[in-house]
């Protein structure tokens, strides 16, 4: 029931408990990325210097096939029944997947702490636009109610979050619609069509930046939701309806983004600053409280899905506790995050771009050795062995850590991060394409290398791993 806290944490979610259709995954997946973000990662692409054509196909493969990542990881939700970082466990060793799991743990608590710091500008430059104040007392209330909802959604768990995400599906692709109509006069199709196009490094640049910002950003909790389908359940279905439920809403938006930067330079840098409240600036002072409304919505339903993962990484790591009180946790984390992003980062963009491309390289290297695993494997998971380091899955495989530890360290060579100077020691190995000033500098490969790395490589040195396992 969505009025009672969920009991299921860890565990194989039993025969009885499992219900649904697989296109019942459309309303979380489009409910946590119909966030009116998606518009500024139009601002965000562009900032890439790239055209609008170029940005819009870079755009859509890189938010379709990065969700089609989420979408296979979801079918190892229904073979398994289990929350993604215990069916990992299958690669990488019942202890030795603790280090996906702080990944997926930091990674989902980053998230967090993104949405509900913009949940919380937004709100104050609205309120500020309305002349209802929204100085530092509104952003602190704010921040205050936004975290209480996200907590609620984190300690209740999955039925509240699924009943939230059904209304909020409904509620801001209404109220989206609106706001890109109220804004489509504001479009400069001269300005827009006469934007430059960027060479292969900026294109790649901008594939890999909307890789990260979206299915690598969710692929590590892919399995949480699908967990709950009766195993007969479709498995193209399942794949299906999680990449369409999540592709859909930040394709339609990211084009209306791309429009709205392309007309107007000084829109696309207040875009850096506070991506939804230069967007409201745009709107009529009468739809600025549905804007809010909105705004907050999506927001908050990608949040309660990042606070209920982030409290199951936590127990995968070995948490003592219910899964609640991790989501409490979590839920603390988040807020110190916000506070200093909201009252102590001088800008959004240079945090929230150091903290995709950080940590988008180590996940990529995970994601592609989990992929290649579900790939080998033909029979479901042995269930009660996930749990036990003694069972087929072993302790550790050290070859998938190995991976993993080789993918990042590699990766973060290949990658570089203007915006944070704190991550200035990454790009040591772009010496041979031109060093951290070249053109491909910014290209941030590592992240396909990263991926790429772990995906080979597991094909390569667990094939016959997989198959004895599956013969016991």
């Amino acid at each position: 029931m969505a009025t009672s806290i969920e009991l299921n944490a860890l565990n194989t979610i039993d025969e009885s408990e499992r219900h649904g259709r697989p296109r019942d995954l459309f309303w979380p997946w489009f409910a946590a990325n119909v966030s009116v973000l998606g518009l500024g990662y139009g601002s965000y692409l562009l900032g890439f210097a790239i055209s609008f054509w170029q940005a819009v196909a870079v755009g859509i493969v890189g938010i379709v096939v990065s969700f089609l990542f989420c979408g296979f990881v979801s079918l190892a939700g229904r073979r398994g029944s289990a929350p993604t970082m215990v069916l990992s466990r299958a690669a990488f060793g019942v202890e030795g997947n603790r280090l996906p799991a702080l990944l997926s743990w930091i990674l989902t608590v980053g998230w967090e702490t993104v949405l509900v710091s913009l949940a919380t500008l937004a709100t104050a430059t609205v309120l500020r636009e309305l002349g209802w104040g929204g100085g530092t007392a509104t952003q602190a209330v704010t921040l205050a109610v936004v975290a209480a909802v996200v907590v609620a959604a984190g300690v209740f768990g999955f039925g509240l979050v699924m009943r939230l995400q059904r209304i909020i599906t409904i509620l801001t692709a209404v109220l989206t619609v609106v706001y890109v109509a109220l804004v489509a006069h504001n479009v400069d199709w001269a300005a827009v069509m006469s934007l430059p196009a960027g060479s292969a490094p900026q294109v790649v640049g901008g594939l890999v930046f909307m890789m990260t910002g979206f299915g690598l950003g969710w692929v590590n909790m892919a399995a949480d939701y699908s967990r709950y389908l009766p195993r007969s359940s479709s498995g193209p279905a399942v794949v299906g309806w999680t990449t369409f439920g999540a592709a859909l809403p930040p394709v339609l938006l990211l084009v209306s983004g791309l429009l709205l930067a392309g007309s107007d330079p000084t829109l696309d840098e207040a875009i850096g600053l506070d991506p939804i409240g230069a967007l409201s600036a745009l709107l009529p002072t009468w739809f600025l409280v549905p804007f809010t409304i909105v705004a907050l919505a999506g927001l908050v339903g990608g949040a309660a899905l990042d606070i209920y993962s982030s409290g199951l990484a936590l127990l995968a790591l070995g948490l003592p506790a219910p899964r609640w009180v991790a989501a409490a946790i979590d839920g603390a984390l988040m807020v110190v995050g916000a506070i200093y992003v909201v009252f102590v980062a001088e800008t959004f963009i240079g945090p929230f771009q150091g903290f995709l491309i950080t940590l988008g390289v180590p996940i990529a290297a995970w994601c592609g050795v989990l992929l290649a695993d579900i790939l080998l494997r033909r029979r479901d998971y042995a269930e009660p062995e996930l749990y036990d380091p003694r069972g087929r899955y072993g302790a550790v495989r050290w070859s998938a850590v190995a991976l993993v530890v080789g993918g990042t360290v590699i990766g973060w060579g290949l990658v570089t991060n203007t915006f944070a100077g704190w991550l200035a020691w990454q790009g040591y190995l772009l010496g041979p394409v031109g060093g951290r000033e070249g053109d491909w500098a910014f290209a941030n490969l590592g992240v396909l290398v990263a991926l790429t790395i772990g995906f080979v490589g597991t094909l390569v040195t667990t094939a016959g791993a997989v198959r004895r396992q599956e013969a016991r």
